[in-house]
């Protein structure tokens, strides 16, 4: 610490508020002198802890606490500005070029704003506003917003100086028509009393407040701040324990958790959510979601109006806790990238069919449609490749209870397309590379000169590969290539090979079937 340092008027409430230092936010927790130096300091604590050198204390005493052991500094008051208000922020942003900034798309939420049908660009025309990363530190003038600004709909105000909710408040009630506001890295205090505050939010629909350090207890005594919200955006916070949300967020559509560190055991406290459609739990650590109220095959009264769930990027391991999800009444879309389902032969493409198969109202799968072809061969090949058990279980009369708690699909499978042949059942196989190799031999009809060409390929090797080598091969355009197969198992039947992203396994294209190869 040096003596150096001008020193200029500090507020009379410093404490508790925020500052910018050389581009970096803190939080002023102390205002006095610090000895044997002169002059007055300023002890904050930095939202990037690997920016202070201590926990507030010097020479053995302590000055302020910090969360971090190394997160907090003295600084001289020169060093820090204090920031701006509302308006005085907005004019700086926008009078820079109002032209090449109000022209500019913005995105809140992944909905892109623009100004299109706008004629007269002025403020009062002004239906968003992004001061991200500005020195936005509180309203203002009282009513001066509400003059200015009162056709904002759309509000980022990521990463500013705003230190309390009841800064936020003050500005939102002027803007009488927002719907969608971005706190983003901010850090606020709690409100006193939430409710005092509703009428600010009262049209608000999406709030994002991604890395504000919050935590759900937190989240929850702000809520009654946000009659009306249907979209909330929490990602890398410091969730951890979800509660019960009583008589809060019941109009909730969509939530957003990812990135936190989520304890599985209390995630279906937010089933109490009856509106809620969309879910984000991606990187949250969980492995395993169950829902006890229903019997295996059956529905659950929990997450009613789920449609969409995303669980990318977890621990999720055993199968039991997709065929739990299938007991979601409304579920048709569902991400699940990034965690060990593997099946038997260790083929993704399998693991693929398999989720499919066990979640039989799923229209969407990894962001991807799932054509009816599809779940057609994804049904009949579950069908083969648990056959055997199913017969070992006891098979056409009652399976024995443990077959039905691993596959409560499989009768309803059976009803739909009838019970297989046991020359049909495929049996596992360990995940090993002899496994996946097929013995193909290549037909040639339109060139009866052509000798038959037999290949062992892998059974996941997709239809494009398989064109790239008979090109290289016949040194015929791959685009020229149409392909079909038969099989020992269905004399005189010939079956088309039609698209070029599925894998031979994918068209249950097995060891010694034959591909005919035919070009124009």
């Amino acid at each position: 610490m040096g003596s150096e340092g001008t020193e200029l008027e500090v507020p009379v409430n410093a404490v508790g508020r925020r500052v910018s230092c050389d581009g970096e936010r803190a939080t002023v927790r102390y205002v006095g002198p610090v000895p044997p130096t002169s002059g007055l300091w300023l002890g904050v604590e930095w939202d990037n802890p690997e920016r202070g050198k201590h926990d507030g204390s010097h020479n053995g005493v302590q000055y302020f606490t910090c969360s971090h052991p190394t997160g907090g500094s003295f600084v001289r008051p020169a060093k820090v500005t204090f920031g701006v208000d509302f308006l005085t922020a907005v004019q700086q942003v926008y009078l820079i070029d109002p032209e090449a900034v109000l022209s500019e798309n913005v995105s809140v939420s992944c909905r892109k704003l623009d100004w299109a049908g706008v004629k007269e660009r002025s403020f009062q025309k002004l239906q968003s506003v992004v001061l991200s990363g500005f020195e936005v530190n509180g309203p203002g003038a009282a009513g001066e917003i509400r003059k200015t600004l009162y056709n904002v709909c759309w509000l980022d105000l990521s990463g500013t100086l705003l230190s309390r909710w009841e800064d936020v408040a003050a500005i939102t009630e002027q803007l009488v028509k927002l719907e969608g506001l971005q706190l983003h890295r901010n850090r606020l205090t709690l409100p006193s009393e939430p409710s005092v505050h509703s009428q600010a939010f009262c049209n608000l629909k999406t709030l994002a407040l991604n890395q504000c350090q919050l935590t759900w207890p937190q989240i929850l005594k702000c809520a009654p701040m946000w009659p009306q919200l249907e979209e909330l955006i929490l990602e890398a916070n410091n969730i951890t324990e979800l509660q019960r949300p009583e008589g809060v967020l019941q109009s909730l559509k969509s939530l957003n958790l990812a990135n936190n560190p989520l304890v599985e055991d209390t995630l279906l406290s937010i089933s109490a959510l009856n509106r809620l459609e969309k879910l984000n739990l991606s990187t949250t650590g969980i492995s395993v979601i169950g829902f006890e109220d229903a019997a295996p095959g059956q529905k659950t009264v929990m997450f009613p109006a789920l449609t969409s769930l995303n669980l990318n990027n977890n621990n999720i391991t055993e199968w039991f806790v997709v065929d739990e999800l299938a007991k979601l009444s409304s579920l048709v879309r569902f991400s699940c990238q990034g965690n060990r389902l593997l099946s038997k032969d260790g083929n993704p493409n399998t693991a693929r069919q398999m989720v499919i198969a066990k979640l039989e109202q799923l229209v969407f799968l990894n962001n991807c449609t799932i054509i009816f072809d599809e779940r057609r061969g994804a049904e009949l090949d579950y069908i083969k490749m648990f056959g055997e058990e199913w017969l070992k279980a006891g098979g056409p009369g009652q399976p024995n209870a443990d077959f039905i708690k691993q596959h409560p699909c499989y009768q309803k499978l059976i009803d739909k397309y009838g019970a297989p042949d046991e020359s049909e059942l495929k049996k596992p196989q360990p995940f090993a590379l002899k496994n996946q190799l097929i013995k193909i031999t290549f037909l040639f009809p339109n060139d009866s000169d052509r000798k038959p060409i037999e290949k062992k390929l892998p059974a996941s090797m997709d239809v494009q590969k398989v064109k790239g080598l008979l090109h290289r091969m016949l040194k015929v355009p791959a685009a020229d290539l149409k392909l079909s197969y038969k099989t020992s198992k269905k004399a005189g039947v010939e079956f088309d090979i039609d698209n070029d992203q599925k894998t031979l396994q994918f068209f249950s294209v097995e060891d010694g079937d034959q591909v005919l190869v035919r070009w124009s």
